[in-house]
């Protein structure tokens, strides 16, 4: 098992120099590596491109994507300012906005969530069985509470379901670049093999996609 965690920044590093060697050979394309938003919903970050990672805790998907994402994101440094969200309205989407508001997802609880969930298949799936996890990692019971039944909470929920439904996102993951671009693995690695190949592929898009976000704020300035 060591071994193969020690393996896999090998094959995703060889899978991404596999394809950006091609990616040069042809331009990335509206529809299909990525979608150019009809309405331009770009935050106000300054000169900074904000990126925004759409995930559901449940989704093994997003599980496989957590680790290449933040590897990417760390290599961005300033030049973005990264988000998540929720999607859904599920327990699991307010436990999100309720730790979120708290600022408790720091010291590794967001990672620690996809661990219980994917690697010890804990069902958490329930309010109750959500907050006994939250309490044993930490999170004052309280309050987690108190923050949990609380109008901002409720806000930043239904804020959830309206951010989804501007950017036309009902699956995850999905990346939406600068409010204007959205992209996802599936997407960006259409008829590639392996997960590895299609992240890199992601990445790539990615990588365009704010690389050109910023030269539009620019021109826009």
């Amino acid at each position: 098992m060591r071994f193969l965690n020690l393996l896999r920044p090998l094959i995703a590093t060889a899978a991404f120099m596999a394809f950006a060697a091609g990616a040069h050979a042809a331009e990335f394309k509206n529809g299909i590596d990525f979608t150019t938003l009809d309405a331009v919903n770009r935050p106000e970050t300054g000169k900074k491109v904000e990126v925004l990672e759409v995930f559901m805790y449940h989704c093994p998907h997003c599980n496989a994507l957590e680790a290449p994402l933040a590897d990417w994101v760390k290599k961005q440094g300033d030049k973005i300012v990264f988000r998540r969200m929720h999607l859904g309205e599920d327990a699991q989407a307010k436990a999100f906005f309720t730790l979120e508001a708290m600022n408790a997802l720091g010291n590794g609880l967001h990672e620690k969530f996809f661990h219980a969930v994917h690697v010890e298949h804990y069902r958490l799936n329930t309010d109750q069985s959500i907050l006994d996890f939250v309490v044993k990692n930490g999170v004052d019971k309280a309050k987690y509470l108190e923050f949990f039944n609380s109008f901002a909470v409720q806000t930043k929920m239904k804020r959830g379901v309206q951010v989804a439904n501007q950017y036309k996102l009902d699956s995850a993951p999905a990346l939406v670049i600068d409010g204007h671009y959205t992209t996802s693995p599936a997407v960006a690695g259409h008829g590639l093999a392996t997960v590895p190949e299609a992240h890199a592929a992601m990445f790539a898009v990615m990588d365009s996609l704010v690389a050109k976000s910023a030269q539009e704020r620019a021109t826009k300035k």
